[in-house]
């Protein structure tokens, strides 16, 4: 298995949309992300770390209740307590409301939603691996 990705899957809900039509706020892509680097931290170093900063953030599409995202992260550099990431997440299944509220489509393509670059420390006392 590889310790330098991971990815996460999961429907964007009623109580992920902030804005009418039910669309998502793009701070909950950088949730997602925030979850996917833990896991990614857990897997390099056996601790969660911290979220230091992003130096570079892109919205790319709307997403809505109903959507699913994958959202994947890979390390890209590993300093002594410092890990560089990349992220990305794709809108995989697009709910339907125009037909009904229950319809959706599995996209044949994914729709890239956000993109990001962000770095996470690990305090060398911390890491365990």
């Amino acid at each position: 298995m590889e310790n330098n990705k991971a990815m996460i899957r999961l429907r964007m809900s009623l109580q992920d949309a902030h804005y009418g039509g039910n669309l998502v706020d793009g701070a909950r892509m950088l949730a997602l992300f925030g979850d996917v680097a833990t896991e990614l931290l857990i897997r390099q170093d056996g601790d969660e770390g911290l979220f230091k900063a992003y130096e570079e953030v892109e919205f790319l599409a709307p997403v809505h209740a109903g959507d699913f995202i994958e959202a994947e992260g890979e390390i890209i550099y590993a300093g002594n307590t410092s890990r560089k990431m990349k992220f990305e997440a794709r809108k995989v299944i697009t709910s339907r409301p125009d037909i009904n509220d229950s319809a959706c489509d599995r996209l044949e393509q994914p729709v890239i939603v956000c993109r990001a670059v962000g770095t996470c420390v690990v305090p060398r006392d911390r890491q365990r691996k």
